[in-house]
């Protein structure tokens, strides 16, 4: 095996080890040390597999290291969420780009919107997205009442 430079997303992290996940290719790597990582960590750098079995990795490079913050927020969807989500199939996903970095999801839900927004806040697949948008910060809100469920991935 081979140096892997990437974006990685910490999937689990203990004292002694971590694992981390390629947020491109989804290929995991079983870190035999933890250098300070914690879950939700986005670190972008350099592993490698530790001679001479090669079954563990160590982190070899570090370029940039952050915390993607999951907020389960009290506030509704913006207007132009719901009128995003108005426009939209029942079910059907909505994403527009934020000016600059980010991007908001939104989506039409007739129920559900609050098992719905549980589960996006639960999801490893939420950090490893907000890592490839460059985000830090990843905002749910909802409104039961509209079925609208918006998830905002922000810069800051």
């Amino acid at each position: 095996m081979t140096e892997q430079t990437g974006t990685f997303v910490v999937t689990h992290a203990e004292d002694e080890s971590a694992v981390v996940r390629d947020v491109e290719t989804a290929q995991v790597h079983t870190l035999s040390s933890n250098p300070g990582l914690e879950v939700h960590d986005v670190l972008e750098g350099t592993v490698a597999p530790e001679p001479p079995l090669e079954v563990a990795w160590e982190v070899v490079h570090v370029d940039d290291r952050r915390t993607v913050e999951l907020v389960d927020s009290d506030l509704e969807p913006t207007r132009h969420e719901k009128d995003l989500a108005a426009n939209a199939e029942v079910g059907e996903l909505v994403q527009e780009e934020r000016a600059g970095t980010g991007e908001i999801h939104v989506f039409n839900l007739e129920s559900e919107v609050e098992a719905a927004a549980q589960d996006v806040l639960e999801d490893e697949e939420t950090v490893a997205r907000a890592a490839r948008l460059e985000a830090v910060r990843v905002e749910v809100r909802r409104s039961a009442d509209d079925g609208v469920l918006s998830v905002r991935y922000l810069p800051d």
